[in-house]
Parts: structure tokens; sequence; C-alpha cells
């Protein structure tokens, strides 16, 4: 039997399962493999897997692939791909403060800020939010310039006012006083409404104060997370376009507090941590 090494990191509470793909046996399909290894009760539990590959391009030293629970492939993950990162540092596989890391969104850039004891602090340049309808991708019955407080239809005659962007992924955020309403239920019956060719990130964002955000997070192909750096950085884009927020934003979830800075040049910071876990062998 083979056993794939691998090493098991979290940023604020968004856990995932680190591999370098030159571990994996030929011919190794990521989406079964995620659908295994990220069973909470007989797999080793996870949000995800991410899968190092060492590259030898002008562009990016590393590709990061991401895949999530149900198997379904994610184009860029926050928290996933700094958990990548730390990775590399961890096992002394990298020693740059600086890292370029290819995924299907394209190539962000990593700046290691601290390192102590298996906690690892970055601050990633990860991409401009894209607006349109198309990019998005939001469904509607004419192409939009940007999807903000636009209403749906939801169940059988309830109207729900969102506001969306894609980050990478496609991520959709409605405006809350409190989270005292079952959110979960409408965030699995969002995450695949018609609007969602593609399905989305479901966000519940209260606005705190005009630096703070609070979220409640149903991630596409995951389900409730404690944490999420393309829904934080969606949110807090969101939030300031809608003139909630400035662009500068704590955004505060159950695992903790990320760092968004929606840049003057459209470029959006987000500072995080990631944190080892364990190592560990998985049998396949």
């Amino acid at each position: 039997m083979t056993a794939i090494p691998f090493s098991k990191f979290h940023g604020f509470g968004n856990d995932y399962i680190v591999i370098e793909s030159v571990s994996l046996p030929d011919g190794m399909s990521l989406p079964d493999l995620a659908r295994t290894i990220c069973r909470r009760h007989t797999g080793a539990g996870s949000d995800g897997i991410a899968v190092l590959t060492k590259l030898d391009a002008a562009n990016a030293d590393y590709a990061c692939a991401i895949v999530n629970p149900d198997g379904s492939i994610a184009a860029f993950s926050g928290n996933g791909t700094r958990c990548a990162v730390a990775y590399l540092h961890y096992k002394e596989i990298w020693s740059h403060p600086d890292l370029r890391l290819e995924t299907l969104s394209g190539v962000k850039n990593y700046h290691l800020l601290e390192s102590a004891g298996g906690h690892y602090e970055f601050r990633a340049e990860i991409g401009k939010p894209q607006f349109t309808s198309a990019a998005i991708p939001f469904a509607s019955e004419t192409p939009l310039d940007t999807v903000i407080d636009h209403e749906i239809w939801f169940g059988h005659d309830e109207i729900i006012r969102i506001s969306a962007v894609n980050v990478g992924n496609p991520v959709a955020c409605i405006f809350v006083e409190s989270f005292d309403f079952d959110w979960r239920e409408i965030g699995r019956d969002l995450e695949s409404h018609a609007a969602f060719p593609e399905r989305a990130n479901i966000v519940f964002v209260s606005v705190i104060d005009d630096a703070n955000i609070d979220l409640r997070i149903w991630e596409r192909g995951a389900g409730e997370t404690a944490a999420s750096g393309t829904c934080s950085s969606a949110a807090a884009v969101l939030a300031s376009i809608t003139n909630r927020t400035g662009r500068t934003v704590a955004v505060h979830s159950p695992g903790g507090t990320a760092n968004v800075i929606w840049r003057d040049d459209d470029e959006i910071i987000l500072t995080g941590t990631a944190d080892h876990v364990y190592d560990g062998k998985f049998p396949v």
C-alpha cells in the first residue's frame, strides 16, 4: 500500500492538507484524493488540499492546485495558498522571504513577515477584483458592469439583496445587521442558486465600523468554514465600494482576523497567518 506524506496547516481555523505533487502516485486523481482525505471522520479532515509543484519558469517559483472536499477545483484560496507557502518554509525547501505562486487565477506574490515555531504570517498580493457579471460569473438578463445590491429571488417568494465580485473565486455577500438567523441554510441554498452558474462562496457581512467587518462564511465546495482569505478579501472590497468602510479593513471571522488593503491601483493585499498542525502519511 502506498502512503502519501502530507502536512496539515490552518489559516484562522480554515485547514488545508498540503502535499507535494512529486509524492503522488502516477495517475492519482486529485478530486478523488480530496474527497477521501478531507473527510472529518474517516480521513485526515480538512477544508481542502493544496498540491505544490516546483516550477522552472520565469514568472513563478511554484504552482499550487487547490481542491475542495467535494472534489471540485478552486481557482484560488487565500488561506489554502498561504498554508502551502508556509509548508515550503516549514520543510526548509524555500528560505527567501518572497515567493511567486502560480494559481489558476494567476500568479500571486507572498512575502514572509513572521516565522516562529510553526507559526507563519504573510502579506500577499492576490490580484485585482473583477466586478462584471461575466467575470464573476453572475447570470443576469443583460450584462452588468457591477453586481451591487442586486435583488434575486430566493426560495418561493423571497427577495434577497446581494453584492458579488470575483477575487480568484466568485463571492456573493449579503450585508446584515446580525447573524441571528439561519445563515447556514441560506448559504447552502444560495451556493447553487441559478444566478451563479459556477456556484459561489456565500458570505454574510456585518459592518462594525469603517475599518472593521465581521463575517460568517458558507464556502463553495466546503460548507461552513471558520475563515476564508478570498471571502475576506471580497467582503472588504464590497464593503468599501458600497461606502460602508474605507479601503483598509480588519476582517473578523470565527477563526481570527485577517487584514485587507484594497490599494488605489486595484491590487488586493491580504495579510494573514498559517499555522502547522501536524505531519502524517495517508494510505491510498
